[in-house]
């Protein structure tokens, strides 16, 4: 699984017009899953994701986590961040998962961020979605389930 993680102020992701999930502060994940994922690492990255110290203390340095601050998580599929564009002119997505494996990892991870009382927030899968955001830092990191 790939994660790209931003921290945001407010984040909602629309569909046709409708605004299907929206979060206060917290994460904003776009998450692609791939062809040889696993729950295990579904476990890992939520985990991760929850416990990443990236949101500042009291004196300004990033030394809290969301569940430190009480923050919302906005998770969004995204399988274009496992394109491979070294060769030619037009990306390929051979590493992604089949849409059936990737919707049902998809929510499994949102799953296990919600038993960990965060408060989650998510797209539709399989749809096209207009995210929009406030990135506040700017603070955007990518983080893998792999090493």
């Amino acid at each position: 699984m790939r994660a790209v993680v931003q921290r945001v102020t407010q984040a909602q992701v629309d569909v046709d017009g409708e605004t299907v999930g929206k979060i206060g502060p917290g994460l904003l994940v776009l998450l692609a899953v791939s062809d040889t994922d696993t729950q295990a690492q579904a476990d890992y990255l939520a985990d991760k994701l929850v416990h990443l110290r990236i949101f500042n203390d009291e004196q300004g340095r990033m030394n809290r986590s969301c569940l430190d601050i009480r923050g919302q998580v906005l998770v969004v599929s995204q399988f274009t961040l496992l394109g491979d564009c070294r060769k030619g002119r037009r990306p390929s997505f051979v590493r992604a998962a089949p849409p059936d494996r990737a919707k049902s990892l998809y929510e499994y991870f949102i799953a296990q961020l919600r038993a960990k009382e965060i408060t989650v927030a998510s797209g539709r899968f399989q749809t096209r979605m207009a995210v929009s955001l406030v990135n506040e830092g700017p603070v955007t990191l990518i983080v893998d389930s792999k090493p």
